[in-house]
């Protein structure tokens, strides 16, 4: 176990990050998904900006890789295309 107050404190907010960054994750996982199954070209038209919006925030927390965040968007893009 930890001695340092500091490190207490260090360990307190990492988890307290570790839950944010999980959830955000999470439900930015699941908006894309929802996003891939849509057939309604509207819909997805009206959904994709906020798909990428999440993507970019996960990017600049770190939570997941710059370029990982480019490839989904990229290819979400390339769907909402199609529709």
């Amino acid at each position: 176990m930890a001695n340092h107050k500091s490190t207490l404190k260090r360990i307190r907010s990492n988890e307290a990050k570790r839950l944010l960054n999980k959830y955000q994750h999470k439900t930015t996982r699941n908006a894309i998904k929802k996003l891939r199954e849509m057939e309604d070209k509207k819909e997805a038209e009206a959904l994709f900006p906020s798909v990428v919006s999440m993507l970019d925030r996960l990017a600049k927390k770190n939570v997941i890789h710059t370029n990982k965040a480019s490839n989904l968007k990229s290819s979400l893009a390339k769907h909402v295309a199609a529709l």
